[in-house]
């Protein structure tokens, strides 16, 4: 998948070299020179781009118009503010990730729909996670993006395993499961039937673990 990351500082440095070291098109705009660029390392596959992240001008040299994710991990809030609103509203890039320093910021954007990451200890994980999960249907982000409802068709690799085979205690729990258009709450030894959609409550530094649970690829 195509990644435009916008602030090479810890954070955005980090998550770039960990996307491009799994073979994602990573390409990175900062506005500083050399010194910033060195924290990628000289074995980092992608491109860096200089200029500002919410210039429209930068933003399309980088690939915008191309891009599966954006993540805005500049110093300043502000920036990354207007550089996800302008990737999501304008370019309708299909996920965008802000870096908030301010707690209190993060929870307004996230309350307008925008995902955010206040945590610069968990960050750099949690929104490698956020951005590569890309095949799981995710309803709706709790908190600062830390816990997702997803919804999951059962197909026949999954038929008559039980929610215990997927349950993983304090990462991934199984809410509901709706069954000829009846939901209910199912126990551990409930099997799934083909067809069931159930609804999953997944820590968002657990999406990796599920897929591989679930049998899905990841897209490069």
């Amino acid at each position: 998948m195509k990644v435009i990351v916008m602030g090479c500082g810890r954070v955005g440095s980090q998550v770039s070299v960990l996307l491009s070291n799994h073979d994602h098109n990573v390409t990175v705009i900062d506005h500083r020179d050399v010194d910033g660029h060195m924290r990628l390392g000289p074995t980092f596959k992608g491109q860096v781009i200089s200029g500002l992240g919410f210039d429209q001008g930068v933003l399309l040299e980088a690939g915008i118009k191309n891009a599966d994710a954006f993540i805005a991990a500049s110093s300043s809030d502000n920036a990354n503010v207007v550089a996800a609103r302008i990737a999501r509203n304008i370019f309708h890039v299909p996920r965008v990730i802000a870096r908030m320093y301010d707690p209190r910021r993060a929870e307004i954007y996230q309350r307008l729909g925008l995902m955010t990451i206040s945590s610069t200890d968990l960050g750099v994980r949690q929104i490698y996670e956020m951005v590569t999960h890309t095949d799981l249907d995710v309803l709706h982000k709790f908190g600062r993006g830390e816990v997702s409802m997803l919804a999951v068709e059962v197909d026949y690799n999954l038929a008559r395993r039980t929610v215990r085979d997927l349950a993983i205690p304090g990462e991934v729990t199984v809410i509901s499961v709706t069954r000829n258009d009846r939901a209910f709450i199912p126990s551990g030894g409930t099997e799934f039937h083909e067809g069931d959609i159930l609804h999953l409550a997944v820590l968002s530094t657990s999406m990796t673990r599920l897929e591989d649970m679930l049998g899905m690829e990841k897209r490069g």
